[in-house]
Formats: C-alpha cells, structure tokens, sequence
C-alpha cells in the first residue's frame, strides 16, 4: 500500500474531464410549480417517444416502375370458375401468339356440380362477393393496410353441398393451374369439345345447335403467378347471370409483372387489370361472334417493383434526443418564466409572505438536540 500513496485511481482521474457543471443539492429549491411541470414534460417526452418509435417501425412503401426484360418467364394462371352448363358440353382452350399445342400448358379438372346454391353456400358466397367489391372500389383509401398488413386475397371458396339435389347435375366447374408463355392469349370457355388441328383447334358446337345454352358463370378464383398479400384480383367473386341462350362475356385482362419485396414476403408474382364486355350473339342484328367466356390477357411492357424502405438508425437517434433534449428545454423556460411572475407577484401583494416561504429551519444534527435530562446536585450524587 506505500508504493501506491499519493497516487490517483482511474475514477479520480475520470473526474478531472467531467466537463459538466453541477448544482449542489443545497442550492436547488423544490416547488410545485416546477413538479407539476416535470411531470407534464415526462409525459410529453414518453408520448413523442412512442410515436416516433412507432413511426420508426412503420415503413414507407415504395413502387419503382422498371422494364420488364424478363422474357423466358412463366406465366402461370389459377382458374376456378362454375358455368351454367355440364361438362360434356363445355369446352375450355388456350390459344397464344406462339401458336403452341394447347396440351403444353397443362389441363384442367372438370367436375359436375349444381349451378343453384344451397342458402349456406350463397351466404358465403355473397359475403365474399360483398368483401371483394369493397376492396376494390375503396384500394386507393386502403392500399397500404392491404400491403403492409399482409392482407391475403378473399377467395370465394364456398363450403360443400351437404344435399344433393334430385336431379342430374347442370354446371360445370372448371378449375387448375396452366402454365402459359409469357405473351399475349386467350382463354376461353365456349359449347362444344375442342378438335386439336396442327395450327389451332376447333370447337364441335354446331352438334348443339339445339341444345340450350346459358353461359352464368362464377369466378371463385383467378389469377396470375403465385398469390401474394396485399393484391387485390378484381375478377374474384364476380358472378354474371343471363336468361339469354347466345351470350358472349368478354374479359380484358392487362397483366402487369409484380416483385414484391416486403416484411411478410419476397416473392415474384403478376397482378392484373381487367375490362368487361358482354353482348347477346344475333346475326340478324348484326352482333357476330360466338357464345361464351373469353378472357384475353396481354402482358404489359412495365413492371412493377414493391418493397419497404426504412429509415436510417442515426437519423431516428438524432431526431429522438433533439426531441427530448428540446421539450425540456422549453418546459424548463416556462418553469423559470412562471416562478418569475410568481416572485413579482408574491413582493408587489405581499412580501411577508414570500420571505416565511424562502426561510429554511436549521438543520440540527439529532445528536446535537437538547433534551430535559435530570441531573442530580453534587451532594445527592456524593450520597449516591
């Protein structure tokens, strides 16, 4: 211990640099005023805290528009779609520009089924029906909740029928997934099987020329690519009913490229736009064409790349203590600006006042206090 007398310690030496001041704790006077103002400013700087870390967290949503230079790439379609007529009479084909055999996209399941819901069925659809057309008329108001809160799309999946009717089924449904080039097609769903010629095909429907036709139809699901939250598919939960035996539906699609790129996925998907048409067939009158639904995709030339983009960490720091360092300062003016009027107040009304409140008692160490003790005189305690 004598090599080291004299000698200072890191903490010693540490003190020397602090280049802060210090009150000492006998200068510093207590009020109310300045309590209720530490009080209010500790819950301001707790509120403007929670926001901003809030707001760190919350991410801005970004849409970059970019050429789409992929062109070797898939184009995968989910169809699911009920018509008002059996299967055996129902023919579904694809046909592109590249003219390619219709069996090299793949081939979809059809399953016989009854056209006319059950109450519990046409509940759910309904409902869905209902969702959909609201996301799409309100997705300008609610396109970031859709994105950032990784809303999947509502598919109008309705449950099964638990009795069946007594009598033979009358629609079809069609559903599955082609895989399509990534170009321009058509997809369309008319009377009668297709006949595969080496540049096209054929539909059979002059053999049912006399066989009624009607061409309702439900869109449960389709889309483009893999399905991704935040999308909304504007054909999904549409459903159209006709009386009319020669009714031709046409849909419009514009397929735009998607790279999504958010906090719930990273994924490369298509969205798509859609216009509709739909026209009674009568030769006589002029309307040409053939009955049934027609879906004409086209692929569009700009894609479109959505990701969330954060703040920097020291900006969000620095932003945080000017916040803090300055709702103190001002809190602390108004606390200096309040006891100054309260003090030209308190010396113009009554002065007396303010000198029994600026008067401390001494302090008086407790060993130091005098208490009534009872001392016996010298010759009593000599007796003693």
């Amino acid at each position: 211990m004598i090599r080291y007398r004299g000698k200072k310690n890191v903490i010693d030496k540490v003190k020397e640099f602090d280049a802060f001041t210090k009150v000492p704790e006998e200068y510093v006077d207590s009020t109310p005023v300045g309590g209720t103002f530490s009080i209010i400013t500790l819950f301001i700087i707790v509120c403007l805290i929670y926001s901003e870390v809030t707001y760190f967290l919350d991410s801005n949503l970004v849409f970059k528009f970019m050429p789409d230079t992929d062109m070797d790439e898939k184009l995968r379609i989910n169809i699911d779609i009920t018509v008002a007529m059996p299967c055996s009479n129902l023919g579904a084909d694809i046909l592109d520009s590249t003219s390619q055999s219709v069996f090299g996209f793949g081939e979809l399941q059809e399953e016989d089924t009854w056209f006319e819901l059950t109450q519990e069925q046409q509940d759910s659809f309904d409902a869905v029906k209902y969702l959909n057309s609201y996301l799409r008329e309100e997705y300008h108001s609610l396109w970031q909740l859709l994105w950032k809160k990784g809303h999947g799309s509502v598919r109008a999946t309705i449950p099964p029928r638990k009795n069946k009717p007594n009598r033979r089924p009358d629609a079809c449904r069609l559903h599955g997934v082609l895989t399509l080039n990534k170009v321009a097609g058509n997809f369309h769903i008319t009377a009668g099987k297709s006949l595969h010629l080496p540049r096209g095909h054929i539909h059979l429907n002059m053999l049912f020329d006399d066989t009624p036709q009607n061409f309702s139809h439900r869109i449960h699901r389709l889309s483009f690519g893999s399905p991704a939250n935040g999308m909304i598919y504007p054909l999904e939960g549409d459903e159209k009913i006709t009386t009319d035996e020669s009714m031709l539906y046409q849909y419009f699609i514009e397929v735009v490229p998607t790279d999504v790129d958010t906090t719930f996925e990273s994924i490369k998907t298509f969205q798509y736009s859609v216009k509709e048409l739909e026209r009674p067939i009568s030769h006589t009158h002029g309307s040409h064409g053939v009955p049934g639904i027609f879906l004409k995709y086209d692929m569009g030339a700009i894609k479109i790349k959505v990701y969330q983009e954060r703040e920097n960490l020291l900006q969000f720091m620095l932003r945080l203590f000017s916040i803090i360092g300055g709702i103190y300062v001002i809190f602390r003016f108004l606390n200096s600006i309040v006891l100054t009027l309260r003090t030209a107040f308190v010396n113009k009304v009554a002065p007396d006042v303010l000198d029994r409140l600026s008067e401390k008692p001494p302090k008086v160490h407790p060993l130091l206090v005098p208490t009534n003790l009872l001392v016996p005189d010298g010759p009593d305690l000599i007796r003693q």
